[in-house]
């Protein structure tokens, strides 16, 4: 019987060598595997090659585009294709809800940190309810309650850099032969 596998058990003693590998599998044993250097390298680029394209349309059209909840958006869909967050659904309508409980937060009680917290946990309400889980929805909520952008600007170009994501999250499972197909899930 392994102390990995049963806490309970009596642990070796300290001075045990045998011990220290042990104890190094219970501590790490629930960690992912680490990706082979063929998925990492694609899905770095693929996350890169994506918050790429959002700053190159933004400076064609002379509107910043990036924002840090969509890099995060990014990072979920190309390293984590599986997971319920990283799913289109939760991507696109994820944002959206964000951005209109910010702009809601924002016109109820301004633009103050304390607002921001607010408008970030109704986020994680909304988006938990609607069973469209994706966590940089609440930072866009934040983004929008501390900045406040121009809604009929924002929201557009938060819609279609959402949708860049998951196009390209669809497009890279499909040049990498070995990669998870994403998405797992359409709605």
């Amino acid at each position: 019987m392994s102390t990995a596998l049963h806490p309970a058990s009596p642990p070796e003693s300290p001075g045990n060598a045998a011990s220290r590998p042990l104890r190094r599998r219970a501590i790490s044993g629930r960690a992912p595997a680490r990706p082979t250097t063929a998925a990492a390298i694609h899905s770095i680029g693929a996350a890169t090659a994506v918050l790429l394209w959002l700053v190159a349309i933004g400076a064609m059209i002379h509107e910043p585009i990036l924002i840090p909840p969509l890099a995060a958006s990014a990072a979920l869909v190309h390293s984590a294709p599986a997971l319920p967050l990283a799913q289109p659904r939760g991507v696109v309508i994820g944002h959206l809800v964000g951005a209109a409980v910010g702009y809601g937060v924002l016109a109820l009680a301004g633009s103050t940190a304390w607002a921001a917290a607010v408008a970030a946990g109704v986020t994680l309400a909304l988006v938990m309810a609607a069973r469209t889980p994706h966590s940089p929805a609440c930072a866009t909520a934040v983004v929008v309650v501390l900045q406040a952008p121009v809604a009929a600007r924002f929201v557009p170009l938060l819609f279609g850099s959402t949708v860049l994501i998951v196009l390209t999250g669809y497009a890279a499972s499909r040049v990498r032969r070995e990669a998870p197909r994403y998405p797992a899930y359409w709605w």
